[in-house]
């Protein structure tokens, strides 16, 4: 969430919030379970070479990386940042932001409750529908000193999604899991920092940076992946 945005909303109550946030496997789909025992197993050193500093630095976060059921199968909820934005402009992710003081402590569920207030903020999801079933270990964004936390949902009752905020938000879109896995669709984009990364040709996005980098782990360890040439690049200014 940016600055201006969170300034409208402090102090305003939101709708939806939950002040149990259970996290439980119970009743997933059965092709949920690779993804659930990845969250079980997985250590921290396994998805990203970026780990959170020692000594607790790092302004904490989290993203909801949200599972459906549509037409297709399954599929995962992103949205695309607006164009206008200083940071990250047009560029796809998960929904997400730091941690407000009334979402609790960073070290339990914190990071539980921020996923589904900055979802609810940023898609209009009723986070009532939402199933938390895992948290992968925290990553960390050296480029802007984030420590995100990975929380893993069903969206086990959809609800109507949009950009709330299009100052904010471009799309909310959902992408079929079949796309994200055939290789047909999957590419390296090189930043001009020199950094080479993993990323998604999907719904008329370049899907890159921290939100491919993560999807890609979760396609890796939950067994989804297919083989993909990484030979093939693609600019960041990639357009459809």
């Amino acid at each position: 969430m940016t600055d201006d945005r969170r300034a409208e909303t402090a102090g305003a109550p939101m709708t939806h919030v939950r002040t149990d946030v259970p996290v439980t496997t119970e009743g997933l789909p059965g092709w949920l379970g690779p993804v659930a025992e990845a969250a079980r197993t997985v250590e921290p050193g396994q998805l990203s070479r970026f780990l959170p500093p020692e000594d607790g630095g790092g302004r904490q976060s989290a993203v909801l990386i949200l599972f459906g059921e549509g037409e297709r199968g399954p599929e995962l909820l992103l949205m695309e940042r607006s164009g206008t934005l200083r940071a990250h402009a047009g560029q796809p992710s998960f929904p997400g932001g730091a941690l407000d003081p009334e979402d609790g402590d960073p070290a339990t569920s914190g990071p539980l409750r921020a996923a589904l207030r900055e979802a609810e903020e940023e898609t209009g999801l009723d986070p009532r529908g939402v199933q938390l079933f895992g948290v992968l270990p925290r990553l960390y964004i050296p480029v802007s000193g984030f420590v995100v936390s990975p929380v893993l949902g069903w969206w086990r009752e959809p609800s109507p999604v949009a950009a709330v905020d299009p100052a904010e938000t471009a799309r909310v879109f959902t992408v079929p899991v079949a796309d994200l896995i055939d290789p047909a669709h999957r590419v390296t984009t090189v930043h001009p920092s020199g950094h080479a990364g993993p990323a998604f040709l999907v719904e008329s996005a370049l899907v890159w940076g921290f939100t491919a980098g993560v999807i890609d782990r979760i396609l890796h360890y939950a067994g989804w992946e297919r083989p993909w040439d990484r030979t093939k690049q693609v600019p960041l200014d990639w357009r459809a």
